[in-house]
């Protein structure tokens, strides 16, 4: 098995989901006591908040440009981004590696393919929802991009950063993004991508009258393919 890189931290409370699922994962593949070759690089998320809000995207990309090459001198050979925002600097991470970045709404484009899909209706936060770093990825891979009204995406927006990011899970905030995405499918959304890390500690798919693609989840799906495929 190939050792998988991880940038974490962004928030702790999801790159965890991502270690336990990459370990299920790798077990549920190779059996018995087998776990994940990874080696994680955990920021602290305090500070890249900091520089998100400012604007100051290179400056975060730095940062993870940093974790990536580490975690390329410490014996990676593909790597993670643990948090679907911070692909923003996705490009800037992985000019400073010679391993390859696994990009996470490539895997997500691919498994909402898989189902059968195009129309989808998006969450996350503000700057995924909003720009086009993301909203763009998608669309190259074929898909129609939905997004909540302006109200909704600062009510999904606030729930990250306020709760989830720190380990609340309320069923207020469950009730809420469950209305989203009622409004979603009534845009026509076919399916829902959950496209925040967090969000998956809060709705799954018995929040939804559409399927749902939780990112984190497929993320670490074609990591483990990829890192137990034969070159």
């Amino acid at each position: 098995m190939k050792t998988l890189g991880l940038i974490g931290g962004m928030s702790w409370e999801s790159t965890a989901e991502y270690y336990r699922t990459l370990n299920e994962l790798t077990r549920a593949r190779l059996g018995g006591l087998h776990s994940a070759r990874l080696v994680l690089h955990s920021v602290d998320f305090a500070d890249i908040e900091q520089l998100q809000a400012a604007g100051r995207w290179e400056e975060a990309g730095a940062v993870l440009a940093d974790a990536a090459r580490s975690l390329e001198a410490a014996g990676a050979e593909l790597l993670l981004i643990c948090t679907n925002t911070m692909h923003k600097v996705a490009d800037q991470v992985a000019a400073a590696v010679t391993v390859p970045l696994l990009h996470l709404a490539d895997a997500t484009a691919d498994a909402v393919r898989a189902a059968g899909l195009r129309r989808i209706g998006l969450l996350g936060t503000a700057f995924t929802m909003e720009q086009d770093f993301y909203r763009g990825r998608l669309a190259s891979g074929g898909l129609d991009v939905l997004v909540p009204d302006v109200e909704s995406r600062a009510l999904v927006h606030r729930v990250i950063y306020e709760e989830l990011c720190v380990g609340v899970v309320r069923e207020e905030a469950r009730t809420a993004y469950r209305q989203v995405i009622q409004e979603l499918v009534a845009a026509g959304a076919e399916g829902i991508v959950l496209g925040c890390t967090e969000i998956e500690l809060l709705v799954g798919p018995g929040d939804s009258p559409v399927p749902v693609f939780p990112t984190a989840r497929l993320h670490a799906e074609a990591a483990v393919s990829a890192a137990l495929a034969e070159d």
